[in-house]
C-alpha cells in the first residue's frame, strides 16, 4: 500500500537540526584552510561539504539566495536544488552562505561563520526570502530593546535617512546608556570615512571589522554581544541572512539599496526597480513570514559565535539555531570525535573523515 505524504505542522520544527548538521559540516570542512591565505579554497571546501549533507536530506530545496555570483566564488548559485527532491519531500526556500567572512578565514582572523536560512510554503507569503537585486545596500540593525521603546513611544523614532547623531542618541536612551557608551560595529571601508567622521564626532564607540556583516548585523539583537548597533553598506545578500537571524531575535533592520555608480542605478531602473531604488526594506521585508528558521556555526571568534576549536582529535563546533515562529534561540556546542567522524562530500558522493 502506497503511504501518503505526511502533511506535518511546523515542518521546520523537524528538519532544522539536519540544517545545524550542514553548517557544522561546512565549518569542519573549511578549518583546514584558516589562515592559509586560500580563501576560494575554503570556500570551496565549505559548499563541497554543505552539498553533500544536503544530499542526505529528504527536502525539495531551491536556493532563491546563494553567494557565488556575487563574489565570483565556487559558489553556491540562486536556482540550485538541494536536497534528494524525493517525491512528497518537504519544499523549502534557501538562502546560504558557506562562508560569511572568507577573507578573515584566509588571513586565520576573526568574525568568519557558515549560515543557512531557509522557509517552509506559509499561507500569505509568497516571497519569504526575498532576492534584492542590488549588489550593496545601507544597513541599519538594531536590538529589541530599541525596537519595543520605539514601540512603547509609538513614533519610528530611528530611520536609516536620520543624521547619524539622532540615530545615537535615541539608542543611547532607549538602552539607558550614555551615547560615550553606546558601541556601533561596521566594515571597515573607505566608503564609510564619513560615517566613522559623525560617529566619532558624536563620542560613540566604533568597532570597524574587516568583513562578515551578517553575524555583526545580528549582534545588537544578542543581548551578550556588546554591541549596540549595526551601521554601514554592505552585501546585498547578507541583509537577507542577517534579516531572517535578526527577525528570529526579536530586533529589527533597515536597508536601502545602494548602488554602487550611475551605471548600476540605470540597469537597476532598466531592469524595473526603480520604484524600489529609495524604498526602506525591514527585516520582515526581506525575511517575511513565520516558517523561517537560521543557524550559523562559528568558524573563527565573532560577537555571534567562537570559532571551532580543535585539540587532538577532538574538535568543538558552536552553533546557533533559531525560528522566527517561536523565537526559541538555542545555542548548540558540539564536540566531534575526530577518529570516528566523517564528513560527506558532494564533489565524489563519499564520507570523508576530518
Amino acid at each position: 500500500m502506497r503511504i501518503r505524504r505526511q502533511n506535518y505542522h511546523d515542518i521546520e520544527r523537524i528538519i532544522e537540526f539536519d540544517f545545524v548538521r550542514a553548517t557544522e559540516a561546512a565549518a569542519l570542512n573549511s578549518l583546514p584552510w584558516l589562515g592559509r591565505g586560500e580563501k576560494e579554497k575554503a570556500d570551496a571546501a565549505a559548499c563541497d561539504a554543505l552539498r553533500g549533507m544536503f544530499d542526505l536530506m529528504n527536502i525539495c530545496g531551491e536556493v532563491v539566495i546563494g553567494e557565488g555570483i556575487k563574489d565570483d566564488a565556487p559558489g553556491i548559485f540562486k536556482g540550485e536544488q538541494l536536497g534528494t527532491w524525493v517525491p512528497g519531500s518537504p519544499p523549502f526556500d534557501i538562502a546560504l552562505d558557506p562562508i560569511d567572512g572568507t577573507t578573515n578565514i584566509s588571513k586565520g582572523a576573526p568574525n568568519s561563520i557558515s549560515c543557512i536560512a531557509a522557509a517552509s510554503p506559509e499561507e500569505g507569503v509568497k516571497v519569504a526570502l526575498r532576492d534584492i537585486p542590488s549588489f550593496y545596500m545601507m544597513k541599519l540593525a538594531y536590538g529589541p530593546r530599541v525596537l519595543q521603546h520605539m514601540q512603547i513611544s509609538g513614533i519610528a523614532t530611528i530611520k536609516i535617512e536620520s543624521p547619524i547623531e539622532e540615530t545615537l542618541l535615541v539608542v543611547a536612551q532607549a538602552l539607558n546608556k550614555r551615547v560615550q557608551d553606546v558601541v556601533v560595529t561596521m566594515l571597515d571601508r573607505p566608503r564609510h570615512q564619513e560615517i566613522v567622521a559623525e560617529i566619532r564626532t558624536v563620542g560613540a564607540s566604533l568597532r570597524l571589522i574587516s568583513d562578515g556583516d551578517i553575524a555583526a548585523a545580528m549582534a545588537p539583537s544578542l543581548t551578550d554581544s556588546g554591541i549596540d548597533l549595526y551601521l554601514g553598506i554592505g552585501g546585498a545578500p547578507e541583509a537577507v541572512l542577517a534579516a531572517a537571524g535578526i527577525k528570529c531575535l526579536g530586533g529589527d533592520m533597515q536597508c536601502v539599496m545602494w548602488p554602487r555608480d550611475e551605471k548600476e542605478r540605470k540597469s537597476l531602473i532598466a531592469d524595473g526597480h526603480g520604484a524600489d531604488l529609495g524604498r526602506v526594506f525591514f527585516a520582515d521585508d526581506l525575511a517575511n513570514g513565520k516558517n523561517i528558521i537560521f543557524c550559523a556555526t562559528g568558524i573563527s571568534d565573532s560577537a555571534l559565535l567562537r570559532g571551532v576549536k580543535s585539540q587532538g582529535a577532538t574538535a568543538t563546533t558552536y552553533s546557533i539555531l533559531m525560528r522566527a515562529k517561536s523565537r526559541t534561540v538555542r545555542f548548540i556546542r558540539a564536540s566531534h570525535d575526530l577518529q570516528n567522524k566523517t564528513i560527506r562530500l558532494r564533489s565524489d558522493n563519499r564520507e570523508h573523515r576530518i
